[in-house]
């Protein structure tokens, strides 16, 4: 996959040297409430595969966060997820927003996908807020959907995104209608 630009991030592939900074992320509280402290034991592993499907998020040459997706190629219901995380010094700039519509858009047409969703705890409010500018509709609550570091159960709310629902940033890009 070539590197994907936005408005302001480009999105490439992911390489093991980009760990460290996964990792540095994922220890911080913000974003570790939301993934468990333990939410990407083997990084480095899942990096090094041929196949793997996640992306670095760059500005300026710098990486800021990881957006990843998988599909479901069924004929039938053909679909893909999403699932992404910045480190919080990058937090509320529009970066996440930006490396949405970024992915969604290449999803949506030349990555040949239908719909696209996504799967924050329902609690987290700033995830939802940058998913719905992006264009995605709340489908329902996942009742008890994942263990916190607790093991406390945990609800998530599914949103979803069709073609016609992608929303062009303020400036341009992906998903102008």
């Amino acid at each position: 996959m070539d590197p994907l630009n936005g408005r302001s991030v480009v999105l490439r592939r992911a390489t093991p040297d980009d760990a460290p900074g996964f990792r540095a992320a994922l220890a911080c509280e913000e974003v570790a409430r939301w993934w468990t402290r333990n939410g990407w034991p083997d990084v480095e592993g899942d990096l090094g595969r041929p196949d793997h499907r996640h992306l670095a998020i760059t500005v300026e040459g710098t990486v800021v966060g990881m957006i990843q997706w998988w599909a479901e190629d069924s004929p039938v219901c053909p679909y893909a997820t999403v699932d992404m995380f910045l480190h919080p010094d990058h937090h509320r700039r529009g970066y996440g927003t930006d490396a949405l519509r970024t992915l969604v858009g290449w999803l949506l047409g030349p990555g040949g996908q239908h719909r696209i969703t996504i799967d924050p705890a329902v609690d987290n409010t700033a995830a939802i807020r940058c998913y719905e500018k992006v264009g995605f509709h709340r489908v329902g609550v996942l009742r008890q959907y994942w263990k916190d570091d607790a093991g406390q159960w945990r609800d998530g709310l599914l949103l979803d995104l069709l073609a016609g629902d992608l929303v062009a940033g303020r400036e341009g890009g992906h998903g102008e209608r």
